[in-house]
């Protein structure tokens, strides 16, 4: 898994979970099986960037990348 890729599907199983959307609805919307929904909303599956965008869509997200913040410096005197 990508490096902070767990955060992302952290937020997203929350935004499904507030959505009160059923499984077989999101299915329907986003071709995504119920059974890897599933096991998603039981952080035993991840997502392609592919369905990453569907879901997004079918939940009205939207994705946005953006710089990390900027991480303390070590001191670079010696």
């Amino acid at each position: 898994m990508m490096p902070g890729m767990g955060n992302v599907l952290d937020e997203l199983r929350k935004a499904i979970e507030a959505s009160g959307e059923s499984r077989y609805r999101l299915w329907k919307a986003t071709g995504i099986s119920q059974s890897h929904l599933s096991r998603l909303m039981r952080g035993e599956a991840g997502l392609s960037v592919d369905n990453l965008e569907r879901l997004a869509d079918a939940l009205g997200l939207e994705i946005t990348i953006r710089p990390a913040k900027a991480k303390a410096s070590k001191s670079k005197g010696r």
